[in-house]
């Protein structure tokens, strides 16, 4: 969470420590006092909060773990329900957010990851916490504190997005989908096949655990791993698009961590099976998984029984929803929608890629991505 979008409200908030709030709300003037009392002196401060939506807008921007909540308070003041009560909503807010800032910055020396603001503090809740990078210096970083991948918490958010936030852009290089109330991000314009990328960096922190979830969506005819447009040089090379789908891997050389594919029907259809996903009921692809994937991968398709040259928004892929006739073997995968990886007592600090890929053209096929959020510990 960023601090310096609200430093004026946590220097007026200081009292709230240790404090007793009696709030009195002047609707004539459209403003709410809060009389705070100490519990060191009793003296008394008075707090003076009026309808003040920039300020809610740069707390909406400041948080995206409060969001929803903000947004409630925001829609309650804007439709005429200004009240102390939702006054009081975000002072709680902005209470949880110091106390976040505090638990991590007031240990000495500053946390490097959020396992160890978790071994400290076990009942720290998720939120955005100071830590001391390897490379970067300190950092506001969100972890969720959790459980994960059945795997607790203190785990540390190495990759996020979100296209449901009308001003999330896509990472540099991605193209931009828009259908159907859908934003999603995937290759740009090209006659062949081709991958995407984006790289998160680990900052030094040492892992040995990846957990995370992406969802994407189907455009046309992905093929999941069949491969046989461009042969089996790019369908065996992890560098290369040996997936309709997003790879996942870390450092270089890169190193499988996860596969998403896209197969191009859910529903039964036997001229398809080559093109369906190796989990679903007869298909052909089960032998053409490579061996780098193994058994670490998801895969849906987001069309029905027939395909066409079109953006499937209905059906996002690999979330375990909405899998067809033929695709139930796919969606009733423990775990899913959250991959795991789990290298026992093997550490590393590899930065982590995700890259979109296919092996035809865009107007063939694609699966751009709308959210992920990827962790470390």
């Amino acid at each position: 969470m960023m601090l310096s979008s609200i430093l004026l409200l946590i220097t007026c908030l200081q009292v709230i420590s240790g404090s007793d709030f009696a709030f009195t709300f002047d609707a004539n003037k459209n403003k709410c006092t809060a009389t705070a009392s100490t519990s060191s002196d009793r003296n008394h401060t008075h707090i003076i909060l009026s309808n003040n939506t920039v300020l809610l807008e740069e707390l909406l921007n400041a948080t995206r773990q409060n969001a929803q909540a903000i947004k409630e308070i925001k829609s309650m003041i804007n439709g005429g329900h200004n009240s102390c009560e939702a006054i009081n909503d975000i002072l709680l807010l902005v209470e949880e957010l110091i106390m976040l800032h505090n638990d991590s910055s007031s240990f000495s020396p500053i946390p490097s990851s959020c396992q160890e603001i978790k071994n400290k503090q076990p009942n720290s809740p998720s939120g955005v916490y100071l830590l001391e990078t390897a490379t970067n210096g300190t950092q506001y970083i969100y972890c969720n504190m959790e459980e994960l991948c059945g795997s607790g918490g203190g785990w540390t958010r190495l990759a996020y997005l979100n296209m449901t936030d009308s001003t999330e852009n896509c990472p540099s290089g991605f193209r931009l989908y828009q259908s159907g109330g859908v934003r999603a991000c995937g290759r740009v314009t090209s006659s062949e096949g081709s991958c995407v990328s984006v790289e998160f960096p680990s900052n030094g922190i040492s892992y040995s655990q990846v957990c995370g979830r992406v969802v994407g969506y189907q455009f046309a005819s992905p093929d999941a791993v069949d491969n046989i447009i461009n042969g089996p040089e790019s369908h065996n090379d992890i560098n290369s698009y040996y997936v309709d789908g997003v790879s996942i891997t870390r450092g270089s050389p890169r190193q499988h961590v996860w596969t998403l594919m896209a197969g191009v029907s859910g529903g039964f259809s036997t001229t398809e099976y080559p093109y369906n996903c190796p989990c679903s009921t007869g298909s052909l692809q089960s032998s053409k998984i490579q061996s780098f994937v193994g058994n670490d991968y998801y895969c849906e398709s987001g069309a029905g029984n027939t395909w066409t040259h079109i953006f499937y928004p209905s059906d996002p892929l690999w979330d375990g929803q909405g899998c067809g006739s033929i695709e139930t073997a796919c969606c009733n995968v423990p775990g899913i929608p959250w991959f795991h990886r789990d290298y026992g007592n093997t550490t590393t600090t590899d930065y982590l890629e995700l890259r979109v890929c296919a092996n035809q053209d865009t107007g063939d096929e694609d699966t751009p991505v709308a959210f992920y959020e990827i962790y470390v510990k």
